[in-house]
């Protein structure tokens, strides 16, 4: 049942002197889009009448074919806390359609839905994520431009005077606290400069909605403090990247979390074993989706606690699954390589998809690995089984691209159009020459 109705939310917005609304929705790589549009339009929107131009959107479709409309999801209507008293900013956020009224294939909430759908016909109600998604804070020049230059030196959770970025921190936490989010943990990451904040768990769709929201929240909020925020997964060599571990677990009703089974020595069910053998055997191919540049491949390297091997485990956190010692209804399994700058409704959407096929083809996991994979030389690994994730994006393409289960997840137009853009990029990655190459071989050579 939906928390407003379009009455509800035209009283809100008068009664709130909201002046305008963003019509937000989310492009194939991740990158938030709106359109905003006065309130006298807003009738009109909620009616879904509202058109917009998909052909200048990356990923969506070509110009002869560019009339796309935003059908707004009425419970995503939040008032921006941060805007003037004398004309108040709103959001809602869209599903996109085609002009014939059908979902369109390249919208990455569309994508997403569709997975969930697979879930429900297999039995289960609900598929809920609660995501850690990890930041860094720099400090701005003059122009208000980003430079390399951190806010602080902090290290894991510490306080100020060493966290500097404690009252940036703060100011996010009660910003997203005033548009209904429920934080569960916000501290000082590992890495110098680096940040987390937690929140409650949801279902998958209202949470890729909010790590969306959270995302334009901490830009936002750091700007006001004269820094930048970056979700870029490894901004600086040497320290820790920035992950976005998600914690997952089905449900078949509210209070039946399917992955909790009392009468087995782990309290794992069989479906959670299933699960996460699926989520193994797929991990190669959904890496391109949920560690989706050039730049997240430089995080998931050893010695710095992103996972970089395909193993799990109940105790350690080297390997890319753990899985969190909490039972009963908080019974979850929590896969650790996604990272912030990944699409959140095309990561969420492939993970389902390879856990729902372990499920539909009852695998059994490997064994448990608990010893420190790090330490492991590569004899060690193959003895047991253990096989890396893909190094460079081009190694996640192509294993993206030879599987089927996690491309029929996506959907032929966002797989043609996300592989192509990906392809771009690594060639361009590739084609550059780095000041690292000139630093080591322009005098030797």
């Amino acid at each position: 049942m939906s928390k407003y109705s379009k009455e509800d939310i035209l009283r809100m917005a008068d009664e709130e002197n909201v002046r305008f609304i963003r019509l937000q929705f989310t492009d194939l790589m991740g990158i938030i889009k709106n359109v905003e549009i006065p309130v006298d339009q807003l009738t009109k929107a909620l009616d879904n009448l509202m058109m917009f131009d998909g052909s200048s959107i990356e990923g969506f479709v070509r110009i002869e074919e560019s009339d796309m409309y935003l059908y707004p999801d009425l419970d995503t209507w939040v008032i921006f806390p941060w805007t003037p008293e004398k004309g108040k900013v709103a959001r809602l956020i869209c599903d996109v359609y085609n002009p014939d009224g059908t979902p369109f294939q390249g919208d990455p909430r569309g994508v997403l839905k569709k997975v969930l759908q697979e879930a429900k016909d297999l039995g289960f109600s609900d598929f809920n994520i609660g995501p850690e998604p990890e930041f860094f804070l720099f400090k701005n020049d003059e122009r208000g431009e980003p430079t390399l230059e951190l806010n602080d030196k902090g290290g894991y959770f510490d306080l100020a005077p060493t966290d500097l970025g404690e009252n940036c921190r703060r100011d996010i936490v009660l910003e997203l606290e005033d548009m209904g989010f429920e934080i569960e943990a916000s501290h000082h990451e590992v890495a110098p400069g680096q940040h987390e904040i937690d929140f409650k768990y949801a279902d998958a769709v209202t949470t890729c909605d909010n790590i969306q929201t959270f995302k334009l929240v901490v830009k936002t909020i750091a700007r006001k403090h004269g820094l930048h925020a970056t979700f870029m997964p490894k901004p600086l060599f040497g320290v820790n990247g920035s992950g976005m571990h998600a914690n997952m677990s089905l449900f078949r009703s509210p209070k039946d979390n399917a992955f909790y089974d009392e009468n087995t020595e782990s309290q794992l069910s069989e479906t959670a074993m299933q699960f996460l053998a699926g989520t193994l055997k797929h991990a190669d191919a959904y890496t391109a989706i949920t560690n989706p540049t050039v730049n997240s491949y430089k995080r998931l390297v050893p010695g710095y606690e992103a996972p970089c091997y395909i193993a799990w485990s109940m105790r350690n956190r080297s390997p890319l699954v753990r899985i969190p010692s909490s039972r009963g209804i908080s019974t979850r399994i929590e896969v650790r390589s996604p990272d912030p700058a990944a699409n959140p409704y095309l990561a969420m959407a492939a993970m389902l998809a390879a856990g729902l096929d372990g499920i539909r083809n009852k695998m059994t996991p490997p064994p448990e690995t608990d010893r420190n994979i790090y330490a492991m030389d590569l004899q060690e690994r193959k003895a047991e089984g253990i096989e890396a994730l893909p190094a460079t994006l081009k190694e996640a393409i192509d294993a993206l691209a030879k599987n089927e289960i996690i491309t029929q997840s996506l959907g032929e137009h966002a797989l043609e159009h996300f592989i192509e853009a990906k392809e771009i990029e690594w060639d361009m990655f590739r084609t550059q020459v780095h000041p690292w190459e000139r630093e080591q071989y322009m005098q030797t050579y």
